[in-house]
Order: C-alpha cells, then sequence, then structure tokens
C-alpha cells in the first residue's frame, strides 16, 4: 500500500458477513481496527473524510454480477483508488442455536440474495419452512442466534460471531461462487508492479461520437492490453448516457498501458484512474495465468522501439 500501512479500516456491514470475512484475510487488517459501514457510501466517505485509512467493499458477485453502489460511488465525489482486491468463495451455512434439529426449523432468516443462491438446498431439505428477507447474513445470523427465528442462512464468520450450530454447510447452488472486494484508500503511489497486476478504469466517452466506444477498445487493443471486464452505468445526466468501467491486466508503470491510458485521455471525454494493484491470488488457484503480450508488444520491445526512434532522431540510422 502507498505511504503509511494503513491501521483504520472500514467494512460494509453489520458485524458477520462476508465483507467482514473478507477483510480479516488481510494481514494489516487483522491488526488494526475494523469498523462496520452502514452503506457502501458510508464506508468509502469515512476513507474521503479521513476517518479511516481504507475501505473493503465488494466489487462483484460471479453470480449476481457487479455490485452498481459501489461503481456509482467510485466514480462520483473526491477520486478513491483500489489498493488491492480479495476474492472470497461464498460459502454459506445454516446456522441454528445449538440443539436445534433440521426437523423442527420452521422460519429462516435470509438476506435475498442468499436465499436465491440457497434455493435448490430449501426445496429439498426444508419445504415446509418459511424464509424470512432481512437486510444482511449478519441480522439473518444474529435474528437465529436471538431466537427470533429458527435457523439462519449466513457466513461461517456470522455463525461462529452468534454461536450457532452449523446444521449445514456449502448449502449454495453453485458451489465455485465467489465475490470480489476491493480495498479502497486516498490516491497515492499505488502498490509496485508484481507482473501479475490490474488497472481500474471509469471511462467517459462522448455520446454524440459516432465509434466511441470502438476507439476506446482499440487503444488497449493495439498495445495487447487485455480487457478482463467492462460494465456500463448510467452516469445520470440524461437516457442514454454512460461511463464504462474496465478492468485490464497489467500496472500504470508498464510501458504500454502506460500508452494506452494516454491514448484513452486523447480520445475519451474523461478518464478517472481508478488503481492499479496485484491481481489476487485465487485467480491463480482457479486456473488463470496472466495474459502474456502479443510479439512486439512487451514493455522490452517498447523501450527496444523508443531507443531505435532516438538514435533515427540524433542522426543514428543503425
Amino acid at each position: 500500500m502507498p505511504g503509511t500501512p494503513p491501521t483504520r479500516f472500514v467494512y460494509l456491514g453489520p458485524e458477520g458477513t462476508f465483507a467482514e470475512q473478507a477483510l480479516r484475510s488481510v494481514p494489516a487488517a487483522e491488526r488494526g481496527t475494523r469498523t462496520p459501514a452502514r452503506s457502501v457510501g458510508e464506508a468509502l466517505d469515512s476513507v474521503r473524510a479521513g476517518d479511516a485509512d481504507a475501505a473493503l467493499v465488494p466489487l462483484e458477485n460471479s453470480i449476481g454480477g457487479a455490485v452498481g453502489v459501489t461503481l456509482d460511488e467510485m466514480a462520483e465525489g473526491e477520486p478513491l483508488v483500489i489498493t488491492r482486491e480479495v476474492i472470497l468463495p461464498v460459502e454459506f451455512v445454516l446456522g441454528a442455536r445449538p440443539g436445534t434439529s433440521l426437523t423442527s426449523i420452521r422460519t429462516v432468516a435470509a438476506h435475498p440474495q442468499a436465499s436465491t443462491q440457497c434455493r435448490g438446498w430449501l426445496r429439498d431439505h426444508l419445504p415446509d419452512s418459511v424464509v424470512v428477507d432481512v437486510l444482511s447474513n449478519g441480522a439473518a445470523a444474529a435474528g437465529a442466534g436471538s431466537g427470533e427465528y429458527d435457523a439462519a442462512i449466513c457466513a461461517p464468520i456470522g455463525a461462529t460471531r452468534h454461536r450457532l450450530a452449523v446444521l449445514a454447510d456449502k448449502i449454495a447452488d453453485h458451489p465455485d461462487a465467489v465475490t470480489r472486494f476491493a480495498l479502497v484508500s486516498r490516491p497515492g503511489p499505488p502498490p509496485p508492479p508484481t507482473g501479475d497486476d490490474l488497472t481500474s478504469l471509469a471511462v467517459y466517452i462522448a455520446h454524440d461520437r459516432v465509434g466511441a466506444l470502438l476507439s476506446v477498445l482499440m487503444e488497449l487493443a493495439v498495445r495487447g492490453v487485455n480487457l478482463t471486464r467492462i460494465e456500463s452505468r448510467p452516469t445520470g445526466e440524461a437516457l442514454g448516457r454512460y461511463v464504462f468501467f474496465l478492468d485490464c491486466t497489467g500496472h500504470v508503470a508498464d510501458v504500454r498501458l502506460g500508452e494506452a491510458l494516454q491514448g484513452l485521455r486523447r480520445v475519451c471525454a474523461d478518464v478517472r484512474f481508478l488503481g492499479s494493484y496485484p491481481r489476487h491470488r485465487w485467480a491463480e488457484t482457479a486456473g488463470e495465468r496472466p495474459v502474456p503480450a502479443p510479439a512486439g508488444l512487451s514493455d522490452v520491445d517498447y523501450a527496444d522501439a523508443a531507443a531505435w526512434l532516438a538514435r533515427l532522431r540524433t542522426g543514428e540510422l543503425t
């Protein structure tokens, strides 16, 4: 992380959620203070105001897609940058007070997204139980712990925090589901390149320019920059006006990505840099590897071409 290592962390609360579990995988956060926030906006504003050094917020889920509120908050207001990503397996458990049997469960507390992701398991194992919508996985675990509900679909950390017995684990219908979180801080020098990095951008294109989006993609493609994600969100200015969120491989310190950023600056109405940071190690376990630069587009190739041009400009033709 840039500058002084962060010690004050905030995350999308409440306690006992996947966000807290993801944050606790960050060594500095495990040693520092961790404060839950009521919303993504509140978490990010705490960082902007200097009340926290970094915030952990969800970016996307492999089942539900992008978290729109996070993208919107990152595109607006004082700039913030991503310094780290955390990818966490979404492993839901069914928790209940000790001594509760599966056959005695009549009410199950769950966040709507959690119950949706566990619909098949609920149908097969608790067909007669009523699922009650609550605001978060943490609230579900708290409700089961207090006796308000017979059981809860929650994160493992929520079951542990509220002393629930785990009656069933890994109950999601998609066992390989993951959520991607971003650790966000105030602008500063990005973490040094590792050779396996991502760069995130918010790109605004001229709405009245034919082929504007194609021009954006070409700036990346001709330099061999691999685009790993693209999302569009309305700007709120008028119907049909969008900001595009891009994730691409590489680091702002890389020559080819640096040239691509210069190109985007020329052809776009605006570009907001959202950070260069290491890819999470989870990508390696999932079988993903960095995409090598095409022939002629590595940093070595760029350096060689720049040196050749410099020789030409001084009269050396070899």
